[in-house]
């Protein structure tokens, strides 16, 4: 008889079952099938009035790529090359494009954590890219190593999120030249979701691709996406070297980029919400139109980076109407297009995590998930413009995501007749606490979030007069101090070190850790 062939007994007793209630439940939610209708806020002729305008920019205007590689490939490709601006055909641009896979699959290392992306199947990410964190104690401060691999441990075990993403803090105790090794392995120790690849530079790049073959098997990575980069253009209508040698590390292995153009609304593109949408599809067409230059029919995803500009600060805005009015029209071009899209999420622009944060996030939020997003980005902790990750912000935004998550399914009807039966039984008057249906569905029928606060005034302070922030930061707490690690094959731990090892004695490790503690 095997172990999997005894039965499971009770043990224990009573406090064993009561430790079992308490646990945290840590199992993944499947990848979003968003039901909720797209907000298809341009008629087909303004939609067909951006594309119009996009391909117009594109061969009149053109795209300037500054990578000698990609000027040979585009001249190879037929396009027509005066120096570093590419002038793209509208039909060229229309028929590499069509070669995008409309929806494909990630494999995580754990397979029932692979998920479906493209059309209405869609993924919450977590935020990247922070210099700062507010900590466990809401302290402002640079990350370590320890703290980017708590924030992939809180990812592994928030339900919402599929992913652990990259760097969703920068780790400044280790050098900047091998920090993307470091980063990968902590993505793939501490979560068995699926995760993000550096694309700081096209070498770092193909070191990411080198460890996912390792974790997953050079055919398996052949065949199947297991891994995003992000490629970001310098709007307006710039690509660069960096991100282009990066791309095709990534399109070679067959592995999704994110090609997205970086919109500071009012500032690299026109001070107009339909204007700049036009600049930005001809920037994102014109990157994965490279793609299937690259390698015909590997996957790419239509990405950007949205945020307008206040004209009294210069600073990036979040959660703003034009954002929102952005993101419903980007949704509709990708879909004229039929190509998967990614957007950010939860932003905030607040210095801490406060009703400003709340709002902001909640709108874009909102906005995201009626405007039909695939890879949706940016997902838990981003605050101050992205400049920190907030501990208390990332569970909170995780909770939220979870919401989103629920309303995406519609309205469920499966119990419909049975339910409406209690009706007759309560009568005019009564109430269904005590009903059997109510008994028998309660914990399902309705979300209830951990983190709000829904007691009143009187239970609240009897329980410690707790606000938000501190009640996220004790969730966090509890969550860490739970934490199991995914078993990792020992075969391919040691192999992933030794790779990492070998290759931080051939990368000369730069003098740049930052000094600000």
């Amino acid at each position: 008889m095997t172990d999997q062939a005894i039965a499971p007994t009770r043990s224990g007793g009573r406090a064993a079952r009561r430790a079992m209630r308490q646990a945290t439940d840590i199992s993944m939610l499947p990848g979003i099938h968003n039901k909720i209708p797209t907000c298809e806020i341009m008629t087909g002729s303004q939609v067909e009035r951006i594309d119009a305008a996009s391909m117009d920019i594109l061969e009149n205007v053109g795209v300037v790529f500054r990578d000698d590689i990609a000027l040979a490939d585009w001249r190879k490709a037929g396009a027509k090359v005066v120096g570093e601006r590419v002038y793209l055909d509208r039909g060229l641009v229309r028929g590499l494009i069509a070669t995008i896979p409309a929806r494909f699959t990630y494999l995580a290392r754990d397979p029932n954590k692979s998920l479906a992306l493209g059309g209405r199947d869609a993924m919450f990410v977590p935020m990247t890219g922070a210099p700062y964190l507010r900590d466990l104690d809401d302290i402002r401060r640079n990350p370590t190593l320890d703290d980017l691999a708590m924030f992939h441990k809180l990812a592994h075990m928030m339900p919402a999120l599929h992913s652990s993403a990259h760097h969703i803090v920068e780790p400044y105790d280790h050098p900047i030249s091998q920090r993307h090794l470091r980063i990968t392995y902590s993505s793939m120790k501490y979560s068995d979701k699926t995760f993000m690849g550096m694309t700081t530079s096209p070498k770092n790049a193909e070191d990411v691709i080198d460890m996912c073959r390792i974790l997953f098997g050079s055919d398996t990575v052949e065949g199947h996406p297991v891994v995003t980069g992000n490629c970001n253009g310098n709007s307006p209508l710039v690509w660069d070297e960096t991100m282009l040698g990066a791309m095709r590390a990534f399109c070679r292995a067959n592995q999704p980029v994110l090609c997205s153009p970086f919109v500071l609304g009012g500032a690299n593109t026109p001070a107009s919400v339909a204007a700049s949408v036009a600049q930005l599809n001809a920037e994102a067409l014109s990157a994965l139109a490279y793609t299937q230059v690259i390698r015909k029919g590997c996957p790419a995803i239509y990405g950007h980076y949205l945020s307008s500009v206040s004209m009294k600060s210069g600073a990036p805005m979040a959660g703003t109407p034009e954002i929102s009015l952005m993101n419903f029209m980007i949704g509709q071009m990708a879909r004229h297009y039929d190509v998967p899209w990614r957007t950010s999420n939860t932003l905030g622009g607040a210095k801490t995590f406060d009703a400003q944060a709340g709002y902001e996030s909640a709108t874009t939020l909102s906005s995201v998930m009626h405007a039909g997003a695939n890879y949706i980005w940016h997902s838990a902790g981003w605050n101050e413009a992205g400049m920190h990750c907030s501990v208390a912000k990332f569970i909170v935004d995780a909770e939220q995501c979870a919401m989103a998550h629920r309303m995406a399914q519609g309205p469920n009807f499966d119990d419909f007749d049975e339910a409406l039966a209690a009706v007759p039984d309560v009568g005019p008057g009564g109430h269904y606490l005590g009903h059997p249906h109510t008994q028998d569905n309660f914990q399902t029928a309705f979300f209830m979030p951990e983190l709000f606060d829904n007691n009143s005034i009187e239970q609240w302070q009897a329980d410690g007069a707790k606000e938000i922030t501190e009640r996220a930061l004790i969730h966090a707490r509890k969550l860490l101090s739970e934490y199991q690690e995914p078993h990792l094959d020992l075969a391919k731990d040691e192999e992933l070190r030794a790779y990492i090892s070998r290759r931080e004695t051939e990368i000369p490790a730069s003098d740049e850790l930052n000094q600000s503690y």
